[in-house]
């Protein structure tokens, strides 16, 4: 078969990462590409791609990513299928097969059209962030504010609104590579904006949402998948944030500190496990079992409501006074247990597919991320209507 263009794989664009060493003529046509990750900057943490093929339609695409061993989370390649669009709208999931002893993943693909986008997850880009955040700030009864700004100058945004009492937090994108955060947090914004919405309504009244959208706008950009610009792990800078380090933590948390806390939620993707679960508090040496049992309550309800949230598979519990409390949702349950009764979870959503409720086409996927936000919202509401 005779090609008259070669294929060409590029990644010059936000969030765009992968590293090309070669691209070969099948004698069955199509094309072969062998291909590495890069790692994030001033860090060894690798996981994250997304790049763009151009080739012909018809052409058959093999893609082979090398090196994996060595990512982040070997554990995630395993049962994982690559994100895959040739619109950047819908985005499906590709033939994909990983070769554990070779640490090689390889993405089989037919061009539809002429053009084709592979991710680790379906992006979420900061032209859209900014588009949402326009939208979102020129609702009625919403404050934009600008925290503070990235190490590279970006600015961190929070939208605010309701007039309640009650304090709530919402954040996501400590690590940007994990972008299922920022669909959820889209998803939370349509809803909690809905004039129409009696969950967004009574929380509207009984609370105050501050919400940040993205806390790691610099990594995002630059295709990390864990770190800011200066190879920091955000989420391991909440004891002491830095103007120098980690100046997208420091500015977060001086704005909690002036408001409170009452509820947050840390929104977050994991690698390996196949499964949308929370993780929280347990092990802070401010523990009180008032705070265990609403928390309890919370994934309780939240596991009732949506068949996408189970609570059987998660990460372990840290022994009593035994907490990290660099992490975040560790350092705001503790730091705002005596004065509000704080409840701080970490959500987290899937690379891979939720397995107890699997789909075939997409697996996990932004539209399920939105959806999903719309349940945590329904269950929050509940909680602050029962607590009067």
């Amino acid at each position: 078969m005779t090609h008259h263009t070669p294929a060409s794989i590029s990644c010059a664009f936000d969030s765009g990462n992968i590293v090309v060493h070669s691209i070969t003529a099948q004698a069955t046509g199509g094309w072969r590409a062998e291909l590495s990750i890069r790692k994030d900057r001033e860090s060894d943490f690798f996981q994250w791609f997304h790049f763009r093929v151009a080739g012909q339609p018809g052409d058959m695409l093999e893609l082979v990513i090398t090196g994996l061993k060595d990512s982040a989370y070997p554990g995630g390649w395993p049962g994982y299928r690559a994100c895959v669009s040739e619109d950047r709208d819908f985005w499906g999931r590709a033939e994909t097969s990983y070769d554990e002893a070779a640490g090689a993943l390889t993405i089989r693909h037919q061009l539809i059209s002429s053009l084709a986008w592979f991710a680790y997850f379906a992006p979420y880009s900061m032209e859209r962030h900014h588009d949402l955040v326009a939208e979102i700030a020129s609702r009625p009864g919403v404050l934009h504010r600008e925290l503070g700004q990235s190490l590279e100058g970006q600015p961190i945004d929070c939208l605010q609104m309701g007039h309640g009492p009650v304090q709530v937090w919402l954040y996501g994108r400590q690590h940007p590579g994990e972008s299922m955060a920022e669909w959820w947090m889209e998803g939370a914004l349509e809803k909690l904006t809905d004039p129409a919405d009696p969950h967004a309504r009574l929380l509207r009244e009984a609370c105050t949402l501050h919400i940040v959208p993205n806390m790691n706008p610099d990594g995002s950009c630059r295709g990390h998948l864990r770190t800011n610009v200066a190879g920091v792990n955000l989420n391991r800078e909440w004891h002491a944030p830095t103007a120098e380090r980690s100046p997208e933590v420091l500015c977060v948390l001086n704005a909690m500190d002036q408001s409170g806390v009452h509820w947050a939620m840390d929104v977050h993707g994991d690698e390996a496990i196949p499964a949308v679960f929370i993780a929280g508090f347990e092990g802070i040496p401010g523990w009180t079992d008032d705070q265990g049992v609403r928390y309890n309550r919370f994934r309780d309800l939240l596991a009732s409501r949506t068949p996408d949230f189970q609570t059987r598979q998660g990460y372990p519990k840290a022994p009593a006074g035994k907490a990290n409390l660099a992490m975040s949702t560790n350092q705001i349950a503790n730091r705002f247990t005596a004065s509000h009764g704080c409840v701080a979870m970490t959500l987290e959503m899937p690379f891979k597919d939720n397995n107890d409720l699997p789909d075939a086409e997409q697996g996990w996927s932004p539209e399920r991320s939105k959806l999903l936000a719309h349940d945590c919202m329904a269950v929050l509401a509940q909680m602050v209507a029962e607590a009067g």
